[in-house]
């Protein structure tokens, strides 16, 4: 895979903000906040993706637009990930994986395609995130983080309305087959969506006094994800006719 280098120093250095003197949890905060500016800023590519494929099915051009917009909105996020980084005393800059094709679904027809990678984004990582990130906000004392904590959130939000809206409105369209496959490929969804928030969740030790800089609990932020799924998510998409419990449940034996 190629290393291409991810440089938003410049950017990044317009939107620095005053953090106070926490010398014992730096260096830790600083890794945090480049992981989520490289998987932030690498979000973009997602929505620019998905923003063709609606097009592609026949959406309105609001609603590829919308989808644009999501793309911007991401690499904002990286710019301020970056921002708390340098306000650290690090640099928004790193070597970066070159970004992995987003599925075409070539075996299935456009709306379903779409629908599929909506599901996978917005319902499922994009609603992780937004439960995640209202958690560690809940817990960072009030200051220009968490009022920039709180701008990725918002905009989170209105990621994952912005596909369960989408979805609702359009898996009645599908056919009864479609729909059929639909409900067999939130398995590999799911699947995709446990390994890669396990792997961006260790089971760290919490930091004392961590959440002033968002660094939270490995452990607890894995409990959340899973009460997430199966409270939040699972249920809503029962609610529309898909078989998400089974699906949750047999996800580590499909192929």
């Amino acid at each position: 895979m190629t290393r291409v280098v991810l440089d938003l120093r410049e950017l990044a250095r317009a939107h620095r903000i005053e953090l106070g003197a926490f010398p014992h949890l730096n260096a830790s905060a600083r890794a945090t906040w480049l992981a989520r500016m490289v998987q932030e800023h690498g979000s973009a590519h997602v929505f620019e993706a998905i923003a063709i494929q609606l097009a592609d099915a026949g959406f309105s051009e609001a609603e590829v637009e919308v989808c644009r917009r999501f793309a911007s909105e991401e690499r904002h996020h990286g710019v301020l990930c970056g921002a708390v980084v340098e306000s650290l005393g690090g640099e928004a800059t790193t070597f970066v994986d070159s970004p992995t094709p987003v599925p075409r679904h070539g075996d299935v027809g456009s709306l379903e395609a779409v629908l599929r990678n909506l599901l996978s984004v917005s319902c499922l990582s994009e609603t992780i995130a937004v439960s995640l990130i209202a958690a560690e906000r809940a817990e960072m004392p009030e200051g220009p983080l968490r009022d920039l904590l709180t701008d990725l959130w918002s905009d989170e939000v209105g990621h994952a309305r912005f596909g369960w809206g989408v979805v609702r409105a359009r898996v009645p369209d599908l056919s009864v087959e479609g729909r059929s496959r639909l409900g067999a490929y939130l398995a590999v969804a799911f699947r995709h969506l446990e390994a890669h928030e396990l792997s961006h969740l260790p089971l760290n030790a919490p930091h004392a006094g961590g959440a002033v800089l968002g660094l939270c609990s490995g452990s607890d932020a894995r409990e959340l994800f899973y009460e997430t799924v199966e409270t939040v998510i699972v249920p809503n998409l029962e609610a529309l006719g898909l078989p998400a419990k089974r699906a949750w449940d047999g996800r580590a034996s499909r192929s």
